[in-house]
């Protein structure tokens, strides 16, 4: 008997395109949509700034001239999906000619500097049809910032005869392709830069980028974890299950395993930064349902939340600002010398902490010089401050046994959901119309995800029409401007309606594995369907 894996079938999977993408079609500048920057960001882009917003349109399509060379780079973390939007670019680049090429550059952006790079060919993009992680070419964060940099990407261009480099990535990533777009403008190159939006975190999104890719495969994914955690909670009736999932900045993928599986408890960084709640009151918060499930003789839940809490609450905040200034220079630094060096109330919060988060507090910087909130175990920490609460709280009978989680990686290259195989092939033929339409400094969208995907509308973004200054290593720095949980959005809104239901009543939900096939299989992210009105 032979045996597939699913591997091997996910690879016969074939995903649709918008209808504009499988005729002739030719790209057309919106002249209408003006991009509205600030003036410091204007300055800074001052080639780039006037892109415009770019539309697509049937039926005037012209036959390939001359073949296309095109660069692609995985940048950043993994998000299922990536290889079928190079999948997309290899298939209409050799559609418009078979002689046109796409080169890999290798290990993230360092490879384009470096020019260590992959020829794709047939046989490559086969073996990576709908697959998970970034294992063909591999990913890095080399962040393309210096004149030194930008000279020797202009080499390697110029050795490849390249007509554009497609950037694949989150924020941080598609502000390089925005900046490296702007080098090469400035600097009278031809050679075009587009950017695709990639983050599981999903806050790369507006008007426009209504989500980006790998959002929806790993919420699923979590989704599946966190109801296997339900149905063992409802089962043995004696565990807290504590559950910390991605997202830093934002809360978005707390928020649609929610609204996928209704734990009893979510907290939502945005909402806790503008309610100005404190640990005391998040804590409180918990106790408080623990002890009216305990009431009910329900000594078990679930609760879901962010891994960036820590940074939405106002005393931590100030905290972990203050300890990224004192401990800047520092060869070493320890609990009891930090102390020293903080203001009285920051010492008083630091020290309140369990010894293990005062340690983790201390852990290696992140690329930008910042604590690196993700190593934080959140979860740890409200478990031991709940204790404490619950230990001083005379009208609790029940008992408590918690169990702390961390779904991170888990999500990251999973193999891709209908969805984001389809989205991500679209986005990666998107990409290829607009580097052989001349456009650069945009970013490859589609738009009316709630429709089936024939129906989708591709679009061209100028990068730029997504910036704002934030401060890096103390200087004022134009970057893509990451998306909040919006508080008066349909999504949360949602939420907040459904919610209190859940904290004493068990309502939740076992979303199961991840379906390829069946009448659900190809759905968009349930907070796509809210926010269009399908749900």
């Amino acid at each position: 008997m032979t045996m597939q894996s699913l591997e091997d079938v996910r690879r016969a999977f074939k995903p649709n395109l918008p209808a504009v993408l499988t005729a002739k079609h030719h790209t057309v500048a919106e002249t209408s949509r003006v991009v509205s920057v600030t003036t410091s960001i204007r300055s800074s882009f001052p080639s780039t700034s006037n892109m415009p917003f770019i539309r697509f349109e049937a039926g005037e399509g012209s036959d390939a001239v001359r073949p296309m060379r095109v660069g692609a780079v995985l940048s950043g973390g993994p998000a299922p999906g990536g290889h079928n939007v190079i999948t997309g670019l290899y298939d209409s680049l050799k559609a418009f000619h078979p002689e046109s090429r796409l080169y890999g550059f290798l290990n993230g952006p360092s490879g384009i500097v470096s020019n260590d790079h992959l020829l794709l060919d047939d046989e490559t993009i086969a073996r990576y049809r709908n697959q998970g992680g970034f294992d063909m070419l591999g990913s890095g964060r080399t962040k393309l910032e210096t004149a030194e940099q930008f000279e020797r990407v202009n080499a390697t261009a110029k050795e490849l005869e390249l007509d554009g480099i497609v950037v694949i990535g989150g924020d941080d990533s598609n502000t390089n392709a925005a900046v490296m777009a702007e080098w090469f403008a400035a600097n009278g190159s031809p050679l075009r830069v587009i950017g695709v939006p990639k983050t599981i975190d999903g806050d790369l999104k507006n008007e426009d980028i209504e989500v980006s890719f790998g959002f929806h495969t790993a919420t699923r994914l979590y989704s599946e974890l966190i109801g296997n955690v339900m149905k063992d909670a409802r089962s043995g009736r004696k565990y807290w299950h504590f559950i910390r999932l991605m997202g830093r900045a934002a809360s978005h993928v707390t928020l649609e395993c929610a609204l996928a599986t209704h734990p009893n408890v979510v907290l939502i960084s945005e909402e806790i930064f503008a309610k100005n709640q404190s640990l005391k009151d998040i804590v409180a918060y918990l106790a408080d349902v623990v002890v009216a499930r305990a009431d009910k003789g329900k000594n078990y839940g679930v609760v879901v939340f962010p891994e960036g809490i820590v940074d939405n609450v106002p005393m931590l905040r100030s905290l972990i600002e203050e300890l990224n200034d004192v401990t800047t220079g520092m060869d070493t630094a320890s609990p009891a010398l930090v102390t020293e060096r903080l203001a009285p109330q920051s010492a008083e919060t630091y020290t309140s902490l369990p010894d293990v988060v005062q340690e983790q507090l201390l852990l290696d910087r992140d690329s930008h010089g910042n604590i690196q909130i993700s190593r934080i175990e959140t979860e740890k920490l409200l478990i031991e401050l709940l204790q404490r609460e619950l230990e001083d709280r005379r009208d609790y009978k029940g008992s408590f046994d918690p169990m702390a989680h961390f779904f991170g990686y888990e999500g990251r290259a999973g193999l891709p959901s209908n969805f984001d195989c389809t989205y991500c092939y679209g986005l990666g033929v998107t990409a290829s119309a607009l580097v052989r339409g001349g456009h650069t400094g945009v970013m490859s969208a589609l738009k009316g995800l709630h429709l089936p995907a024939e129906q989708w509308t591709p679009l061209g973004v100028p990068i730029v029409s997504m910036m704002h200054e934030e401060i890096r290593h103390g200087v004022p720095k134009p970057v893509i401007e990451k998306a909040l949980v919006d508080l008066c959005g349909a999504n949360f809104k949602r939420l907040e309606a459904e919610r209190q239901a859940w904290e004493v009543e068990d309502k939740f939900v076992c979303a199961g594995p991840l379906q390829f096939e069946g009448a659900t299989a190809d759905y968009a992210p349930i907070s796509v369907l809210i926010d269009s009105g399908c749900l």
